[in-house]
């Protein structure tokens, strides 16, 4: 079978190399692949390209992966909220770039690698810093900024089931930007709750087809909370 099913979490994120863009999913500490950067902080890869919604929560996942000073540039639609203090320090000091991406716009670049798109227009950001730099068209009257996908070298999310095919499925908003990120690298790794034999998923519900993931691993469910985590 083409996805490996692998007994830990080190295995799982071997081979990432420096310099790498890596899609991480999570809204926030929600559907976050916590044990996933645990072990890259571990795995040792630096001058990392992090995509991913947030910009870190407290100490804990990517914020520890921030602290561990493996990151040199963030895209992402929200970087700053009241426990996102390890990169806004980062990001105060120079120490780490910053590329911020309207949510709808982040999810649609993604999609756009997944999908073979080569560039899209949209009206979001028209008018604005965002679009400082970038193409625009007029469509029927109404401006559009040129926006290219985004390509992970790397894909690291959280779902809660998979089957030894590599199909996942997800829990409830923990799915969040998850199921696009897995189409639009080039490796993507998936870390569950729970493996099950191949037909013990109901394939009505398999939300990441097998095709698009590469390795699995299991971990024990972790739970964080925003007051909790620094």
């Amino acid at each position: 079978m083409r996805v490996e099913i692998l007994e830990s979490v080190d295995e799982a994120v071997a081979g990432i190399e420096d310099g790498s863009t890596v899609l991480v999913g999570g809204f926030g500490l929600a559907g976050m692949p916590f044990d996933l950067l645990d072990g890259l902080i571990r795995q040792g890869a630096t001058d990392l390209t992090i995509v991913s919604n947030n910009a870190g929560n407290g100490e804990v996942g990517l914020a520890a992966l921030l602290k561990a000073g493996r990151v040199r540039k963030v895209i992402c639609s929200f970087p700053r909220q009241s426990d996102s203090y390890v990169f806004d320090e980062l990001y105060r000091s120079g120490r780490i770039e910053l590329e911020v991406v309207p949510q709808g716009t982040l999810a649609e670049r993604m999609r756009a690698a997944g999908a073979g798109i080569g560039a899209f227009y949209t009206p979001t950001g028209v008018g604005t810093m965002l679009a400082e730099g970038k193409e625009t068209r007029s469509i029927d009257g109404r401006d559009y900024v040129l926006e290219y996908p985004i390509k992970g070298d790397v894909a690291l999310i959280g779902a809660h089931r998979a089957d030894r095919m590599g199909n996942l499925v997800y829990r409830k908003t923990a799915r969040n930007f998850g199921p696009v990120m897995a189409t639009a690298a080039t490796t993507t790794i998936a870390q569950v709750h729970e493996v099950v034999p191949v037909g013990g998923l109901d394939p009505e519900a398999v939300v990441t087809p097998g095709i698009f993931v590469d390795r699995v691993v299991r971990v024990e469910a972790r739970h964080y909370t925003v007051q909790g985590a620094r």
